[in-house]
């Protein structure tokens, strides 16, 4: 597994690139400055920025890279790179990644209903977020 370097500036900033194998479906994804679908990997590329986990959360090892990918897809999907329907995959994404980074099944739980329940919010369109310099 390779390992995520963080930069500070914001509250979290990957200070290289990070790259993982996703499904041909987000070929979709348009290369944007910081994210990119390339041959059957998500690149999200160094400077990107993200807020880790939203609400009465704690930022751990085991969120982290989860968070990463969750606030990416949402990303694409506030600017309509996707469609809303893929808010779905990008919570169950979140949960599978923490389950790899070995969050545990109940504190997962928590997190995709959360997910689930409030996630709309974060993916309104008009929603401003920082972006990176």
């Amino acid at each position: 597994m390779r390992h995520i370097i963080y930069k500070s500036g914001y509250k979290y900033q990957l200070s290289r690139d990070y790259i993982m194998d996703f499904p041909d479906h987000f070929l979709i994804i348009p290369e944007t400055r910081y994210i990119q679908y390339v041959e059957g990997h998500l690149v999200i590329y160094a400077g990107y920025a993200w807020d880790g986990c939203s609400g009465p959360t704690v930022d751990t090892k085991s969120n982290m890279r989860a968070s990463l990918v969750h606030d990416c897809l949402y990303q694409c999907i506030r600017e309509g790179f996707l469609p809303s329907t893929y808010r779905e995959e990008a919570d169950l994404w979140f949960d599978r990644i923490a389950k790899e980074d070995g969050m545990g099944r109940i504190r997962r739980w928590y997190y995709l209903k959360a997910l689930r329940t409030f996630g709309w919010l974060a993916v309104k369109s008009g929603r401003k977020k920082k972006r990176a310099p």
